[in-house]
């Protein structure tokens, strides 16, 4: 029922099992779909043949984000690693020239002044290893130090700890904002798995549901809604990818929603809506994909963050709307997440928003001079015959099914229009 991974119940998935054995043509042709969204969120998008692979190096903090979990970790075991191996080569390396690796040949006749190394306690690369780890981690043992004797040691120790503290921001930082990522809030922001489509006040409504697991709660949070489908221009260019976006239905005529118990946020079908000419017909031969995404900042921590989701045509159901899930007990609103994503069926028509306007000769806005719906006028019946269709508002008069100024414009055929009054009473004789 959920879009987020492990919170489908199990009688859900051995309905789908058996929904897929059925129907296998259905499940050939849903894997052939395309989608550029995800039920997770990703984007489904393969970027090939990319010559400038240079930009990524020029902002490393933002690539290094990016990465996946196990190349950051290797990353980061290799800077360190490589800084040690690299000093410990330097530290040798002095210690070498200085003559601090030669052994030491004392005797009794000719008694020599004891000479001061550059470090001490070095006598191999594994000692200048060990030495370099401890200057980088300033672990500090002891048993190894810089002396005064030569000037260029004391230079590579300010060098390595100037490196070594910038190496463990940057690794730092890195770790720090992959954990902090504000897609990891957003596994807990949740949206039913199927999107409905079904009659509200009258007027089909594209519908889903959408709710926050956590008690802190997403500050700011916004709903935008595009569609996404192939087009072809007038002068006949192919846009396979057009973005058009869809107005949430809302009072305040803005996409803002107070996500403090799961929502249903909805998208009359009216005219200017990209689905306004969708029917229960043509929704299954449709190449659209319906895309959701919410923003908001995160409460506790004040980092802005993005939900997102898709619908195809196959979870798009028509005639059907979502039960209720939040109930009154004790005094506080209870949200039973069982029935997040269940359904109920409704009566509807299998008509598109087009058509229903066309048929039932509704204004553009729907409503008539008294702020009420309009009702449907003379209805032609059969050969000579008419008949009253659909249910009149009370109080107001029955209003034409046809547009009488369209009737002015358009030219006239050399025929004397006939007023409706004389064929009603025509009929009647």
């Amino acid at each position: 029922m959920l879009a987020r991974k492990g919170l489908v119940p199990d009688g859900f998935l051995l309905t789908r099992l058996a929904e897929e054995r059925n129907h296998p043509n259905r499940k050939r042709s849903r894997c052939q779909r395309a989608r550029f969204i995800t039920k997770t969120g990703s984007c489904n998008v393969a970027h090939k043949n990319i010559r400038e692979q240079g930009r990524f190096l020029q902002d490393v903090f933002t690539t290094m984000v990016d990465l996946k979990w196990q190349h950051s970790l290797l990353i980061f075991t290799s800077a360190f690693l490589c800084s040690w191996m690299l000093f410990a080569m330097v530290w040798w390396l002095l210690a070498f020239a200085h003559g601090d690796l030669q052994p030491r040949q004392h005797s009794a006749e000719t008694p020599e002044m004891p000479t001061i190394p550059c470090v001490t306690a070095i006598n191999s690369f594994a000692s200048a290893f060990l030495f370099s780890i401890e200057v980088q981690v300033t672990i500090g043992f002891g048993g190894r130090m810089v002396t005064e004797e030569c000037p260029a040691a004391i230079v590579v120790l300010i060098v390595q700890n100037i490196l070594g503290l910038i190496i463990n921001a940057v690794m730092l930082g890195c770790i720090f904002m992959k954990t902090a990522q504000a897609n990891r809030r957003a596994e807990t922001l949740i949206f039913s798995r199927n999107a409905v489509v079904a009659p509200r006040n009258g007027r089909p409504t594209f519908m889903f549901r959408v709710g926050d697991l956590r008690k802190s709660m997403i500050i700011s949070a916004t709903v935008q809604l595009q569609v996404i489908r192939r087009t072809v221009t007038s002068e006949g260019e192919v846009i396979p990818v057009s973005q058009l976006d869809i107005q949430v239905e809302n009072p305040l005529r803005s996409n803002g929603i107070f996500l403090v118990s799961p929502l249903i946020v909805s998208h009359t079908l009216e005219r200017g809506s990209p689905l306004y000419d969708l029917s229960a017909h043509s929704l299954a031969a449709a190449d659209l994909e319906v895309i959701v995404i919410l923003e908001g900042v995160v409460e506790t921590t004040g980092i802005s963050m993005q939900a997102r989701t898709s619908y195809t045509p196959d979870e798009i159901l028509w005639g059907r709307r979502f039960v209720s899930i939040v109930s009154e007990e004790d005094g506080r609103y209870c949200v039973d997440y069982s029935k997040f994503g269940n359904t109920l069926p409704v009566r509807m028509s299998a008509l598109s928003a087009k058509e229903l306007e066309q048929t039932r000769g509704i204004r553009e806005d729907g409503a008539d001079a008294d702020g009420r719906p309009q009702g449907w006028g003379l209805v032609r019946a059969g050969r000579g015959g008419f008949r009253r269709g659909g249910r009149a508002c009370e109080g107001a008069a029955s209003r034409p099914w046809y547009d009488p100024a369209r009737e002015e414009a358009e030219p006239s055929s050399g025929q004397e229009p006939v007023p409706l009054e004389v064929i009603g009473r025509r009929t009647g004789e």
